[in-house]
C-alpha cells in the first residue's frame, strides 16, 4: 500500500501522540493534521497546539475545537435516555467519546483533502474498534492508520528513545514507569493499567481525581432537583442551562459528596478482562434522576422493553457501534419512549450515595386514587381482582393437575 499524503491525528499533546506524530512523518513522509477535542477533560489544550507547533505542523493544519455541547447534547444524553449501563455497571464514559472524536477526523480529512486519519488506541483496547468502526461507517474509503499495531516501538524504553531522538519533549514523570493510565471527559475519568492491574488490590487512594472519598464527605445531605422535557436535563434547581453545563453542575455536586465511583473488572470487546477505576459523579446522579422521573411518567410495558433493550444498547455503544443501523433501530425506540418523560426530580446526596426522594410530573400515570389506602371513591373495584388472578392462574392450575395425575 502507498503511502499517505496527508494525515490527520487524533492529538492529546501528550507524550505518545507526539511520538506518533512524528513516526508518521518520519515513516511515511507525510503532512500531519493535528485534531485536538475538548470534551471537557478538563486540562488546558493551549499546550497542545504548542507542541504540535513545535514539532513542525503549520498552524493551518492544528485543529483544536471545543465540543463538549455536542458532546453532551448528541451523544451523552440519547445514551442517558436509555439508562445504558455496560455489565450492569459501568456508565460508557469512555465509549461515548470515541464515536464524536471518530466523526470530526473524518469531517477534517474531507475538509483538508487528507487521504488519512490515526488514532494513538494500542491493539489490545477496545478504542482501536471504537475509532475505526465510526470512521469506516462515516466514509467507507477513509484509511486508518493505527501505529501501535504497526512499529517496533513496543516498550517505554523505546519510546523515550524515539522521543529524546527527534527532540521531542518527555515531562520528568514520563521517564519512569507512569502509575497508571488517565482517560478523561466530562462524563468521567477513567484509570488503568500498571498498580491497578491486580484486581485483588484496592485502588491506592491518589488514582481518584473527580471524586472525595465518601467519609470524608460532608456530614450534612445535600437537596438538588433536576428538571427533565423528554427526557433530557434542562435545569437544576430551577435554573436552565445546557447540556454541557447541566452536567458539569452534577460533576460539582457529585463529586463534592463521593457519588460515582467504581472499581469494575469488565470483558473487553478484543476478548480479555480489564479491571478500571471510574468516576462518573454527574452521571451517577444524572441516571438516579432520569430513573425516578421515568417512575411516574413511563407506562409499565414501555420501560419494561425499553429495560430489556437497554443491555443490547449498551453492549453496541461499548463495542464501537454507535454509527450503526442496530443502534439507531434502538435510539428511535428510546426516543419514542421519552415523549412524555419531563418533570421534576428531587434527590439527596450524601455520603456516596444519591437517592431520589420526590418526583413531580404534568405527565405523571400516578394515581393516588387508585393506591390509596383510604377511601377509594370507587376509583377502583377491588372483586375485580378476582377474576384477574383465575385468569392468570388457570394454566398454572392444569399444569398442577396434570403432574398430580402422572405422580399418582
Amino acid at each position: 500500500m502507498s503511502a499517505p499524503k496527508k494525515v490527520v491525528l487524533a492529538y492529546s499533546g501528550g507524550l505518545d501522540t507526539s511520538i506518533i506524530l512524528k513516526w508518521l512523518q518520519t515513516e511515511y513522509g507525510c503532512e500531519v493534521v493535528t485534531f485536538t477535542a475538548d470534551l471537557g477533560q478538563g486540562e488546558e489544550l493551549g499546550p497542545a497546539r504548542d507542541k504540535a507547533q513545535l514539532l513542525g505542523i503549520a498552524p493551518d493544519n492544528i485543529y483544536i475545537e471545543d465540543l463538549r455541547e455536542e458532546f453532551v447534547r448528541d451523544f451523552v444524553f440519547p445514551m442517558f435516555r436509555a439508562n445504558a449501563l455496560y455489565e450492569g455497571q459501568y456508565l460508557l464514559g469512555t465509549s461515548i467519546a470515541r464515536p464524536l472524536i471518530s466523526k470530526r477526523l473524518v469531517e477534517i480529512a474531507a475538509e483538508t483533502g487528507a487521504d488519512a486519519v490515526a488514532h494513538g488506541a494500542t491493539g489490545k483496547g477496545n478504542d482501536q474498534v471504537r475509532f475505526e468502526l465510526a470512521a469506516y461507517a462515516l466514509n467507507p474509503d477513509i484509511r486508518v492508520i493505527a501505529p501501535w499495531r504497526e512499529w517496533n516501538l513496543t516498550s517505554r524504553t523505546r519510546l523515550i528513545d524515539f522521543a529524546e531522538k527527534h527532540q521531542i519533549p518527555i515531562a520528568t514523570d514520563k521517564r519512569g514507569e507512569a502509575p497508571f493510565s488517565v482517560d478523561a471527559n466530562l462524563l468521567h475519568t477513567s484509570s488503568e493499567g500498571k498498580v491497578l492491574e491486580d484486581p485483588a488490590e484496592a485502588a491506592p487512594d491518589y488514582v481518584y481525581q473527580r471524586t472525595v472519598a465518601p467519609e470524608d464527605a460532608p456530614d450534612t445531605p445535600e437537596i438538588v432537583e433536576i428538571t427533565f422535557e423528554k427526557g433530557d436535563a434542562v435545569a437544576i434547581d430551577g435554573a436552565a442551562l445546557s447540556p454541557a453545563t447541566s452536567l458539569t453542575k452534577l460533576n460539582e455536586l457529585g463529586g463534592k459528596h463521593g457519588i460515582g465511583r467504581l472499581d469494575f473488572v469488565e470483558n473487553r470487546f478484543v476478548g480479555m478482562k480489564s479491571r478500571g477505576i471510574y468516576e462518573t459523579p454527574g452521571g451517577t446522579v444524572l441516571l438516579e434522576a432520569h430513573r425516578g422521573i421515568e417512575q411516574i411518567t413511563l407506562d409499565s410495558g414501555a420501560g419494561h422493553l425499553k429495560d430489556s433493550l437497554m443491555p443490547r444498547y449498551a453492549e453496541l455503544i461499548y463495542n464501537g457501534f454507535w454509527f450503526s443501523p442496530e443502534r439507531e433501530m434502538l435510539q428511535a425506540a428510546i426516543d419514542r419512549s421519552q415523549t412524555h418523560v419531563s418533570g421534576t426530580v428531587r434527590l439527596k446526596l450524601y455520603k456516596g450515595s444519591v437517592t431520589t426522594i420526590g418526583r413531580r410530573s404534568d405527565y405523571s400515570l400516578y394515581s393516588e386514587a387508585h393506591v390509596t389506602f383510604e377511601d377509594d371513591a370507587g376509583a377502583y373495584d377491588q372483586t375485580d381482582a378476582a377474576g384477574f388472578i383465575q385468569l392468570n392462574a388457570l394454566r398454572l392450575k392444569l399444569l398442577a393437575a396434570r403432574d398430580r395425575r402422572l405422580k399418582g
